[in-house]
């Protein structure tokens, strides 16, 4: 060799290299990888899968298969990756639908150029980095913006029996944000693929898609996938909040997500807790829920909502995992079934139903109309309560009973028609000034349908003043007054 020879060292890399001795049911039981460590992605060798260490000892590692697992043999080499679990997360995946891995799953565009990776399992902000929830985020459902306010940053769960309007609720929170700078990611884990795609279907003739990144984990996705779903959607979610933005997540629901996470743990081998969940459920889900907040103003002043829905039994709120999740969310909106059968949707007991946040989040003007909402329908359904038994009726008691039976059908709303704050405000201060308990039930739906586009025509300074100001000024006051007078001799309907 002489002194002007060059040495070529082909660049090489060291992995650790591991071989599939069993699997069953989405998970992997691997010999090797010494090094490997929870949370970690693993490579099936020349077959393009991914998996996810979720358990060790000192002789095997087990992990998720991330995606199908029929091609998986015994024998077949598994590689460790030197990087946690991660999505792509970015701009372009707003109107697209995802899978659990971060890959698209609708009949668009297959490759989504993406603006970083999101850590799935990302620990939650500092209490140094949030700051006090103080903005409203507006549902467009009355009963909701105006007794139980929820704020940007807040987590609010939504329990209910199956069947009864949570996921509604939910998905009219989501298109309610249109043209509000909220960006949303509905996550749906467990359930059946049809109702999925109605759910997409109403989104996009909603024009809410646009804003919204849809991760689905349905039930004929992988164990895996579907226990990955909601730690997928909120780091979506956090991509847009660490950006500066807010976002909401709506997950549905965490009760299947417990249910896959049981599964799971039995195939692993882990002892079961109480009423056969694992005893680490309550951990997981007060990880997830950590991450919603509100940052500060280092930190971009982005906030992240949480809606996570869960179901009960036959009404029963106490049931064990409903309960957990009742513990570490700042509030709860319940969803009665018998409130539903009775046609009073959305059918929420104002009674078992509450925010932590409060009414400080709300408009003066909205806290001004909605300050005695609670306690006006708790009386109505009190004296109708007594009303079983008691037949001959006082002049108080029929009035109160009008004045409920008013309150009643301003709150019923049908689904998919959220209400704007204004026109919100503009009902229930006829409400309050006690005006509507004097129409009949038609005359009260027409003002409740019509009175803002007559305000539009006839005073649309009034309502540009509220929408600015968002306080009830004398002036206002004294104006609605009187544009009520003439609507009422307008219709007809006094």
């Amino acid at each position: 060799m002489t002194k002007d020879t060059i040495l070529k060292i082909e660049p090489f890399e060291i992995k650790e290299v591991g071989v599939v001795k069993e699997f069953k049911r989405g998970i992997a039981r691997i010999e090797g990888l010494p090094s490997c460590i929870y949370g970690q992605l693993i490579e099936f060798e020349d077959l393009g899968r991914k998996g996810l260490v979720v358990d060790f000892n000192e002789k095997e590692v087990m992990a998720f298969i991330l995606g199908d697992e029929r091609d998986i043999k015994l024998g077949s080499t598994v590689t460790g990756r030197n990087e946690v679990f991660s999505v792509p997360v970015g701009e372009n995946f707003l109107g697209r639908v995802i899978n659990a891995v971060g890959e698209p799953i609708d009949d668009k565009n297959p490759n989504i150029k993406n603006n970083g990776q999101g850590l799935v399992f990302r620990k939650a902000p500092g209490i140094l980095d949030r700051i006090p929830i103080s903005e409203q985020l507006h549902t467009g459902t009355k009963i909701l913006d105006a007794v139980i306010p929820i704020g940007r940053g807040q987590r609010e769960l939504v329990i209910g029996d199956r069947q009864t309007g949570k996921t509604t609720l939910a998905i009219d929170a989501i298109i309610n944000q249109k043209d509000k700078n909220v960006l949303c990611v509905y996550c749906w884990i467990g359930g059946a693929h049809s109702s999925l795609l109605k759910i997409i279907h109403t989104l996009e003739e909603a024009g809410a898609l646009d804003y919204t990144v849809v991760v689905a984990a349905p039930a004929s996705s992988s164990a895996g996938e579907q226990y990955l779903a909601p730690y997928v959607a909120a780091a979506m979610a956090e991509y847009f909040m660490y950006s500066g933005r807010d976002a909401l997540v709506v997950f549905d629901d965490l009760t299947k997500h417990a249910w896959i996470y049981r599964e799971l743990s039995l195939l692993l081998e882990r002892s079961p807790g109480r009423e056969a969940y694992p005893g680490d459920i309550f951990y997981l889900h007060s990880q997830l829920m950590e991450r919603a907040g509100r940052l500060n103003a280092e930190m971009g002043s982005g906030s992240m909502t949480f809606l996570p829905i869960t179901e009960t039994l036959q009404g029963d709120i106490t049931g064990y995992i409903q309960s957990n999740l009742v513990s570490m969310t700042d509030g709860q909106i319940y969803i009665s079934g018998s409130l539903f059968h009775e046609g009073f949707k959305p059918a929420i007991d104002l009674g078992l139903s509450v925010s932590r946040i409060g009414s400080k989040v709300q408009s003066e003007a909205l806290r001004e109309v909605s300050d005695t909402l609670r306690l006006d329908y708790a009386q109505y359904k009190e004296l109708m309560r007594l009303m079983r038994v008691k037949t001959k009726l006082s002049t108080e008691i029929a009035e109160k009973l009008r004045r409920g039976e008013a309150l009643s059908r301003i709150l019923i709303q049908d689904a998919h028609h959220p209400v704007p704050e204004i026109a919100m405000i503009i009902q229930l201060y006829a409400f309050k000034r006690k005006i509507l308990e004097i129409l009949s039930p038609e005359g009260l739906n027409v003002f409740c349908r019509d009175i803002m586009e007559y305000l539009e025509e006839t005073r649309p300074q009034v309502l540009q003043n509220l929408a600015n100001q968002k306080t009830l000024s004398a002036e206002i006051k004294q104006e609605l007054d009187h544009a009520f007078v003439e609507f009422f001799r307008k219709k007809k309907v006094l």
